[in-house]
């Protein structure tokens, strides 16, 4: 599922909390990071009215403000979120995460999680857009393989040479169908990404690596970077018809939740030769695992940095195709990561889903389906369908 289907209604600020302003500080340095030239005026109005209120909050807290800005720009990549001068629940304290990767310079994941959640995010509305306008296609030509094929595409090749986005025309999967919704993912690649005449691509997930001063390449995705993926990455010269990438918030929630997706199916399938069937009826949920001819079970992959708001985010599972237990999945660096995810995850998870969510990090889930297709059992004792339960 992607974040087309977040709720419409947004959790209002915990009482006392200053939720509304780190949403509003998020956006505007998600919103900087995507400016490619200056602007007349220099900041546009969100990135103004959010440093505006920030310095109003830390004055009446009796705290120094930043400057500018651009200090409040270093703020997000000097300081941990515990140590802005914002009242939030302890449970949207991740540690010692900062919103801006230092080096870098663009939104760290967590910071975009947090755009999302903002009222009218433009990085939500990007990847709805988008996948809004492969959906409409796909089920107007009565093509469920289409959308699986273009999730797939934005997964595994998530950068693209201007020879192989045109040559996608002709591509029967899904690019004769949705060629023009294709090329409106993909955007030029910024000169900032180019070293003497080269891109860098993560060995991992395929996305473009960004230079750094002292030399090397680092991957902005989370995953990578934890994992210690090769600083070199694999070198992509710089091709006369152009490169292309996913726009940032497809990468982000698009390409890298569609890894952990498809390593859980490779993974079913190596360890128990189940073949789960991706994205099932235009993505009513990531896998329908098949347990038996009988039994299947519903699974939705997340790789987020904050259980608050991806257990504020959830909602029902479609009911169609049918299922017996469906399961939020989420890997497990997460849960390494933050020793308090799952406790943090069922806090904050709205009552109405309480008795319909499982959530499991993918060994987890792995292990039970490995108890599940060893117990054996006769037709009495299948478990009834849930109908439109969801994780």
């Amino acid at each position: 599922m992607t974040t087309t289907d977040m709720r419409e209604a947004r959790s209002e600020d915990a009482v006392g909390t200053d939720e509304g302003l780190l949403r509003q500080i998020a956006s505007a340095l998600a919103c900087l990071s995507r400016q490619r030239t200056v602007p007349n005026p220099v900041y546009p109005a969100k990135v103004q009215n959010a440093y505006n209120r920030l310095v109003l909050h830390c004055l009446r807290r009796g705290e120094e403000p930043p400057g500018s800005v651009p200090q409040m720009v270093r703020w997000a990549g000097e300081r941990p979120l515990i140590e802005w001068p914002l009242e939030l629940p302890p449970d949207n304290f991740p540690g010692a995460a900062l919103l801006v990767d230092p080096e870098t310079r663009l939104p760290h994941q967590l910071c975009l999680e947090w755009e999302v959640s903002a009222a009218d995010p433009a990085a939500e509305l990007f990847e709805n857009e988008r996948i809004g306008e492969a959906l409409a296609v796909c089920r107007a030509a009565k093509a469920p393989q289409a959308y699986t094929a273009f999730r797939a595409l934005l997964t595994s090749r998530p950068v693209l040479t201007g020879a192989e986005l045109a040559l996608l025309g002709g591509d029967p999967d899904c690019g004769m169908l949705l060629h023009d919704v294709i090329k409106r993912c993909y955007e030029p690649v910024p000169a900032s990404y180019l070293r003497r005449g080269t891109y860098r691509q993560c060995a991992r997930c395929r996305c473009l690596m960004v230079p750094l001063l002292h030399g090397s390449h680092r991957c902005e995705l989370d995953r990578c970077r934890r994992d210690g993926t090769s600083d070199e990455g694999t070198p992509l010269r710089a091709d006369k018809g152009g490169v292309f990438q996913l726009s940032r918030p497809l990468r982000m929630f698009i390409t890298s939740p569609g890894l952990a997706e498809t390593d859980l199916q490779a993974a079913l399938e190596k360890k128990f030769g189940i073949t789960a069937e991706m994205w099932p009826n235009y993505d009513a949920y990531d896998l329908r695992v098949p347990l038996s001819e009988r039994r299947h079970w519903a699974v939705d992959v997340k790789d987020r940095v904050n259980p608050v708001l991806l257990a504020r985010s959830l909602t029902p599972f479609r009911n169609e195709p049918p299922y017996d237990r469906a399961f939020l999945v989420v890997p497990r660096y997460r849960f390494r990561d933050n020793e308090a995810y799952g406790r943090q995850f069922r806090r904050n998870l709205p009552e109405d889903l309480a008795d319909r969510v499982t959530l499991l990090d993918d060994q987890a889930f792995l292990r039970l389906v490995a108890d599940e297709i060893s117990t054996p059992r006769d037709k009495a004792g299948d478990p009834r369908t849930e109908g439109g339960r969801r994780a």
